[in-house]
């Protein structure tokens, strides 16, 4: 596991820090279960109409921040499972399709037919082929019972482990049957995607839909994967999203290649790409507005009234249970969240509560920061340490943590100018702040790089060019052709 993906886990867990379990971080500082900063607004009421929904589907739902409302793109998803729906091996099944309002890369399936894409899947995703190859891998795994399937494996495992480790008073033992059990665990999971992969290219097959739709999405998985790996400095990612649970491996990109060879030549079979880019016309790019934005260095939350600006160097990625952030490969790191501490509770006092193991308690300090109180401390562990802040705004109270191995002097005034940096949005920054949207818009003769730079508030804007809209930087634009751009 590389040192950024270390980092990361260590500032991404929502529960006590103490228990990470990265064998290179021996004795990290436990924090309080937090609440969450950028919490998703609650799922919109069902209207009348709408037929009741399962407890699963609400939590999903929520977890997801929500649904996404877009009648355009959900009548054409609709549309798509309709056609989809008798060439499946349960043509029976009243699916349904839900849109959820996350920017991750997420698709999943419920038993009762209900599929569910998010947003930050379908910008993906370059046309209706491959929002069909995707939804159809999905039914394939419910289908074929592969979840069931994992769980009994994973039951199997744990009561052999605790045969061996208990009853035959064999724990090392018992550790190594766990090992190889986790190892059994993961090729049964990557047959299952082949497997999933097969049922998924044969059905938009007969469905009439062109069957390298499944190969262009996987090819994009992987692209989207490397992309943000590069960003934060490291290989693979710790996001809960496709990525991880789907990987898109050169096995299952050939394999799906050569499973649609056996229905039909490149080039045959509904694309919908006219469709789906005019459905896809103005939905939103990114964080959500209920989430705050990252922007670059700059994160600022126009519900909540805030900005704050990371140090130089730090890529920022805005989750649902913080704002997270990376530096030199991993070497650095931040997290931003906020919990709640009662009114009479002077920070200084919060800090030295016990929340963080290895406080320092001669370093705390209370200040006023751009006139909010505050206080500042120093926590250390055996491999890292740790500046930390309070800063109490409205009635929560806001944590800032900056993570590195050696703490310098130049180091530690940089991570106090970006804790200074906090303050309250004017009410003109709060109302003018808007999320970035898709625009589906023609060439008109332009080059890559050139209709790049109209992607806004995006790091590394032409790389999310050439993803967003499936092309690799050897590509020329097609006159009167159709991309994707993300603007404000």
């Amino acid at each position: 596991m590389s040192r950024a993906r270390l980092l990361l886990r260590l500032l991404a867990i929502a529960a006590p820090l103490a228990v990470a379990g990265c064998a290179s971080l021996p004795d990290p500082p436990k924090m309080e279960e937090s609440k969450i900063v950028a919490a998703p607004l609650p799922p919109p009421a069902a209207a009348p109409s709408e037929r009741p929904r399962s407890p699963e589907h609400r939590r999903l739902v929520a977890l997801y921040g929500g649904e996404y409302r877009m009648p355009k793109m959900t009548s054409l998803l609709d549309d798509i499972l309709a056609q989809l729906a008798p060439a499946s091996d349960t043509p029976g099944a009243p699916y349904h399709v839900t849109i959820l309002n996350s920017p991750v890369v997420n698709a999943f399936a419920l038993p009762s037919g209900d599929i569910y894409v998010t947003r930050g899947l379908l910008t993906l995703a370059q046309d209706g082929s491959e929002v069909a190859a995707v939804m159809a891998h999905e039914i394939a795994h419910v289908s074929a019972r592969h979840a069931s399937a994992r769980a009994d494996l994973e039951k199997r495992g744990q009561v052999v482990k605790r045969v061996v480790a208990e009853v035959l008073d064999k724990p090392e033992e018992g550790e190594k049957v766990a090992a190889k059990s986790k190892l059994s665990l993961a090729s049964f999971s990557r047959n299952q995607e082949i497997e999933a992969d097969r049922i998924g290219v044969a059905n938009i097959a007969r469905a009439g839909f062109d069957p390298y739709g499944a190969t262009r999405f996987l090819n994009a998985l992987g692209r989207s994967t490397s992309l943000r790996a590069a960003a934060l400095g490291h290989k693979g990612g710790d996001k809960a999203d496709l990525t991880a649970s789907h990987p898109s491996t050169p096995e299952r990109v050939q394999a799906a290649r050569m499973m649609a060879r056996q229905y039909a030549a490149p080039g045959l079979g509904k694309t919908l790409r006219s469709d789906y880019l005019s459905a896809l016309d103005g939905m939103i790019y990114g964080d959500d507005p209920a989430e705050g934005y990252a922007r670059g260095r700059r994160f600022l939350h126009p519900k909540l009234g805030f900005s704050f600006e990371a140090p130089e160097g730090f890529v920022l990625e805005n989750g649902p249970k913080a704002l997270l952030g990376v530096a030199g490969g991993g070497a650095e790191a931040l997290r931003l969240d906020s919990v709640r501490v009662s009114a009479s509770t002077p920070l200084a006092s919060y800090l030295s509560s016990g929340w963080i193991e290895g406080l320092e308690t001669g370093s705390i300090e209370s200040s006023q920061i751009n006139g909010l109180p505050a206080a500042t401390a120093l926590a250390r562990g055996k491999d890292w340490t740790f500046r930390l802040a309070a800063v109490r705004f409205g009635t929560d109270v806001y944590r800032m943590i900056f993570a590195t191995r050696d703490l310098t002097p130049k180091d530690d005034a940089r991570y106090l100018a970006s804790i200074r940096s906090f303050r309250r949005l004017s009410n003109d920054e709060a109302s003018t702040a808007r999320p970035l949207r898709l625009a589906v818009t023609s060439a008109e003769g332009a080059a890559p790089d050139l209709l790049a730079q109209r992607m806004r508030g995006v790091d590394r804007p032409l790389d999310v060019f050439l993803l967003v809209n499936g092309l690799d930087r050897a590509d020329s634009l097609t006159p009167g052709e159709k991309y994707k751009l993300g603007m404000e």
